[in-house]
């Protein structure tokens, strides 16, 4: 990865292929220029104005200053904050899923029996990865000083953490995340080898633990959302106003910004798999899809709305460095003057976080990309939109008695009992939570995020 990325870069040509451009500040002598101020040329003649020291440059704020654009290239984002991390995460998603791809194909045209599916290693790091990128992004905030960004975390870390206590309450004929299922297999593996410790008590502890980790979880992930979600509402707003012209640009960004919701509609059972297998046609119901094939077709809507929205990051990045300009005018508004360095921050500061914008929106999608990938391997679904090929058996009880002193056996051991425990149909609960949460999170702050650039941007 690190020798391709010098001569071919996903993450590279993605921000830096010339089509974004980025407003420049004015420079001082502009400013000075416009204002009618010229400067002092040397000691004697500022001495001789009786300025000991030459003072910052201000200017009124409605000064008619024009700010010119250029392209965004990858010598100007290398100076970039968390460019570097941002290339190196990107590229390794792009490669996951082309190890991915590879692994699918390897798998459907040979069938090996008994073999470590790779892919599944490279999807976990990719979600770990995510991980580390939201710690990294979300750390900014917590060391901001000023505004109240760590509060509004951890508010909504509060909010989300009951919020996700009560999405594991709710049954699931309404919600049908397999939660229930999943913990009832694994415990059901658990509860004979418990017993042989003489721990059978610990089985109710194990399944609350469970669960309290994923309302954890769920609260990390949520407060992890929060500002991605009200960026992602600010660049949605200014990127349909730049594509006013544009019905086609318009009617996808309305499609990716509503995508969340429709991944919450996938996996609620009423609107969704009982409605396409009990369709009404013609006074009597007809069966659409069966079970398996919309579990299929669950994960093919998935993909193609984790691309959809990869496809429209252009102008989502252009409605963010287009920033530059609206501070400006609203600049402009203002009464009184201001000083030459604080108009020019103001310009470079959007440009200069352009990288961590362009983490907040691709972070999600990679997440909910590569968690949607492990639930079609491990939890034993197929790409086919016709009867799913059996999963492997798994054992109803795990025998921990010892078989052999060699390493070898011990872990062939711990393999087999990992092998009882974490089933596929455990595998399906946790990950559907997962990518359900992922969505349910992204819509409340994109929401969130609507509501305060309409209501309480300008007060």
């Amino acid at each position: 990865m690190h020798r391709l990325a010098a001569h071919c870069s996903f993450a590279r040509w993605l921000l830096c292929n010339g089509s974004l451009f980025r407003y420049k500040h004015p420079t001082e002598e502009e400013l000075r220029a416009l204002v009618g101020k010229q400067r002092p040329k040397g000691k004697r003649e500022r001495w001789a104005n009786g300025l000991n020291e030459e003072k910052p440059l201000s200017v009124p704020r409605d000064t008619p200053f024009q700010l010119e654009t250029c392209p965004l290239t990858a010598v100007d984002a290398l100076v970039l904050r968390f460019f570097l991390e941002y290339q190196w995460y990107v590229d390794f998603a792009v490669y996951t899923g082309g190890v991915y791809l590879f692994t699918e194909a390897y798998y459907y045209a040979l069938r090996p029996a008994r073999e470590a599916n790779i892919a599944v290693c490279w999807c976990l790091l990719a979600v770990a990865f995510s991980i580390k990128v939201f710690l990294m992004v979300t750390r900014l905030y917590f060391s901001a000083e000023e505004g109240g960004e760590r509060s509004v975390c951890l508010t909504f870390a509060f909010f989300f953490l009951l919020l996700a206590m009560l999405v594991q309450v709710v049954r699931e004929e309404t919600l049908e995340l397999g939660l229930e299922p999943g913990l009832a297999s694994m415990t059901q593996n658990l509860e004979p080898l418990l017993k042989k410790q003489g721990w059978d008590w610990a089985v109710p502890l194990v399944k609350l633990t469970i669960r309290v980790g994923l309302a954890v979880m769920g609260s990390m992930l949520g407060a992890f959302l929060t500002f991605p979600g009200v960026r992602l509402a600010q660049t949605h707003r200014d990127a349909l106003t730049m594509a006013e012209d544009r019905p086609g640009l318009q009617l996808l960004l309305h499609a990716s910004f509503l995508s969340p919701l429709f991944v919450l509609w996938l996996w609620t059972r009423p609107i969704a798999r009982d409605f396409l297998q009990q369709a009404p046609l013609g006074g009597k119901s007809v069966s659409l899809l069966s079970d398996s094939a919309f579990d299929s077709a669950r994960l093919w809507v998935l993909v193609v709305l984790c691309l959809l929205r990869l496809v429209v990051t252009r102008p989502h990045l252009q409605a963010y460095l287009g920033l530059a300009k609206v501070r400006v005018e609203q600049l402009r508004r203002e009464a009184g003057r201001i000083e030459a360095r604080e108009i020019q921050r103001r310009v470079i500061r959007v440009y200069c976080y352009v990288t961590v914008v362009s983490l907040q929106y691709l972070t999600p999608l990679i997440l909910t990309l590569n968690c949607t990938l492990l639930l079609k391997t491990l939890g034993g679904y197929s790409w086919g939109l016709s009867v799913a090929p059996p999963s492997s058996p798994t054992p109803s009880s795990v025998d921990a008695g010892p078989q052999g002193d060699s390493p070898q056996e011990t872990a062939a051991q711990i393999m087999g009992a990992l092998g009882g425990l974490i089933t596929p149909l455990f595998c399906r609960g946790v990950l559907s939570f997962l990518v359900w949460w992922t969505a349910a999170c992204q819509l409340l702050s994109s929401l969130f995020g609507l509501y305060f650039h309409q209501h309480l941007g300008g007060s």
